[in-house]
């Protein structure tokens, strides 16, 4: 068959494209950013599009020539600099369905969640249950599946987070740690859409997929640091008043472009836990979170990735924090910072040049901020890093012996922009 996944980038998508693939089904994938896919996928063909700006049913014309069903595995928590929720999984998806309806008719299988419950009037799943309940009117084919908390080989978004807290040093502070959580692994979403595309789930499905133990998160998390191979430890309940200024940073870092876990969306789901709904079906021989983790052993780059998770973002605002101080505590004393330059050139043009660097640290300091602009601002940073020491070592190399190293110093948040640089990428 001709298939087409919205989303084949993301944690769900790219497992169904593989496994679609593997099966000999002719996939193509549409993903605002490919990149790397195409070259771990080049079976798969990869169209480079964002789904936000495909609101209108001509948008979908060309993309849908020839396909015999459609995935959409596309989707995001909160609108922010890098999401427009409504456009995405509401607007572009009826677009979508008003062009299958003139075109082939394809077998729509939408991965969808439960959409009632305590976050139900968020935009989050008030979307989704439009684009659900558009689908179910179409009078197209189609099934719908919502999986649980999806485990799987690799980490992303709440499944990084349960895996960066499994490895929290000394206890395991949890919000909402009594809470249930139901999960499903990331090979059984993609058996259950692999069985909706050949027919084995009936046209008009809508089902949930769940193993059928219920785990609380703190057990969830302990059986985390089980497979990371790490002692337990004791779970610290936070109340969750007492995690809200953690959530409100979470929701302006998403509104510049970062997707965290931790955003409001996040807390108020799992204010009443991850549970599917009594009014979905249910798909049969899930395995349960244990067997999951047993089926994929853990290695020394999951505890990498496990404790630098939450470290990543303190990298980021402690890089921030470095380049605005160093571009602000200068302009507050311009006189004295200017007087290295005086030596060497005039005194306007020394206060001029002094004026400059600092603005540019500024301007870097709050660019790695601004997801779009971070590994541009880190390449910016190791670059002006350098000229700054290959500018000291010309111009005052006396600075190099200086009892309070100012020059010392920045060798080590070369190595910092380094590593942050390092592990920027979020898939």
């Amino acid at each position: 068959m001709h298939i087409l996944i919205l989303g084949g980038t993301g944690f769900i998508g790219a497992a169904v494209a593989a496994r679609l693939s593997a099966e000999g089904h002719i996939v193509t994938c549409l993903s605002r950013k490919p990149g790397r896919m195409r070259i771990r996928q080049p079976a798969i063909r990869w169209i480079a599009a964002d789904l936000s700006t495909m609101t209108a049913a001509a948008d979908w014309t060309q993309v849908l020539d020839s396909q015999d069903v459609v995935i959409s595995c596309a989707g995001a928590l909160q609108d922010g600099l890098s999401d427009h929720l409504a456009a995405t999984q509401a607007d572009a998806m009826l677009a979508l369905y008003a062009a299958a309806q003139k075109s082939t008719r394809p077998l729509i299988v939408q991965i969808s969640a439960r959409t009632s419950g305590a976050a139900s009037g968020l935009p989050f799943l008030a979307t989704k249950r439009r684009a659900d309940d558009a689908l179910a009117a179409s009078g197209l084919p189609y099934v719908i599946i919502r999986p649980a908390l999806v485990l799987g080989r690799n980490a992303h978004g709440g499944f990084a987070l349960l895996r960066a807290l499994a490895a929290f040093p000394f206890c395991l502070p949890l919000v909402h740690a009594s809470n249930p959580v139901e999960t499903v692994s990331l090979d059984d979403v993609a058996t259950a859409v692999s069985d909706a595309v050949a027919g084995r789930l009936p046209v008009g499905t809508d089902i949930d997929v769940a193993g059928s133990q219920t785990l609380s998160l703190s057990e969830l998390v302990g059986l985390h640091r089980q497979w990371l191979g790490l002692p337990s430890a004791p779970v610290i309940s936070i109340p969750p008043a007492a995690a809200r200024p953690i959530t409100l940073l979470a929701d302006l870092a998403g509104r510049l472009g970062w997707r965290s876990p931790l955003r409001s969306t996040a807390m108020t789901v799992m204010s009443e836990g991850v549970r599917t709904s009594s009014a979905a079906g249910a798909y049969a021989q899930v395995k349960t979170a244990a067997a999951t983790l047993a089926a994929n052993p853990a290695g020394v780059q999951d505890l990498w990735f496990a404790r630098l998770y939450l470290t990543k973002p303190l990298m980021i605002g402690g890089l921030s924090v470095f380049w605005l101080l160093s571009g602000l505590i200068p302009l507050a004393r311009l006189e004295q910072a200017s007087a290295h330059f005086l030596p060497f050139m005039p005194a306007l043009t020394a206060t001029a040049l002094t004026v400059l660097t600092c603005l540019l640290d500024v301007a870097l300091g709050a660019a790695i901020l601004v997801r779009p602009f971070a590994r541009r601002a880190l390449l910016a940073m190791l670059a002006t890093s350098l000229a700054y020491l290959a500018g000291s070592v010309v111009l005052e190399p006396a600075l190099w012996l200086d009892p309070l190293g100012p020059m010392v110093k920045v060798i080590p948040a070369l190595i910092l922009t380094l590593a942050t640089l390092a592990i920027l990428d979020e898939r």
